[in-house]
């Protein structure tokens, strides 16, 4: 694997184990059994380590909404087959992390829009300081100082890179 685009570290494997186990605490505080729906690709890392630190049980789907990192702007389709029922149900939906929040925003007004669920909230392992407004509970272990371009750990540079297993910032 190339290492042209991988810059100076930011969260290490160690914090980001420790990061998911904060959040998954969080949620095993607050949720008894849940619908969880990854955000695909970006999420599937998050997704998966922190399913196995629930303590509640889950049913599991996944949606999709390709977007450019750090695009608030996001028009692209939001494809979501339901799978599972979420009628009446605690919805979470994990990614791997709230840049510009663009994608999440429409995301969450998507699943307030077309379905009655018990509630909506947010899972992921951290948030960007410039992200916008979003309807919806945020459960977190990090929030960045600043909003560099990120790699690693899901997110991408040019689709590659996510399988880096800690985050890094882009070298362009």
């Amino acid at each position: 694997m190339k290492k042209e685009h991988i810059g100076e570290l930011v969260l290490s494997e160690q914090q980001i184990q420790d990061g998911v186990k904060v959040v998954a605490q969080k949620l095993n505080e607050r949720f008894d059994n849940a619908v969880i729906i990854s955000v695909v690709p970006g999420g599937i890392l998050f997704t998966a380590d922190l399913v196995r630190e629930l303590t509640f049980d889950v049913c599991m789907d996944y949606i999709s909404c390709p977007h450019t990192p750090g695009d608030c702007n996001n028009s692209s389709k939001i494809v979501y087959h339901q799978n599972i029922n979420i009628e009446g149900k605690d919805v979470i939906v994990i990614d791997d992390a709230i840049e510009s929040g663009g994608t999440m925003k429409r995301l969450i007004k998507h699943f307030a829009d077309h379905y009655e669920i018990k509630s909506l909230s947010i899972a992921t392992l951290f948030v960007k300081p410039s992200r916008v407004d979003i309807p919806a509970h945020q459960y977190f272990a990090y929030e960045m100082s600043n909003d560099d371009l990120l790699v690693g750990y899901g997110l991408p540079w040019g689709d590659k890179l996510r399988n880096i297993p800690y985050v890094s910032k882009l070298v362009k």
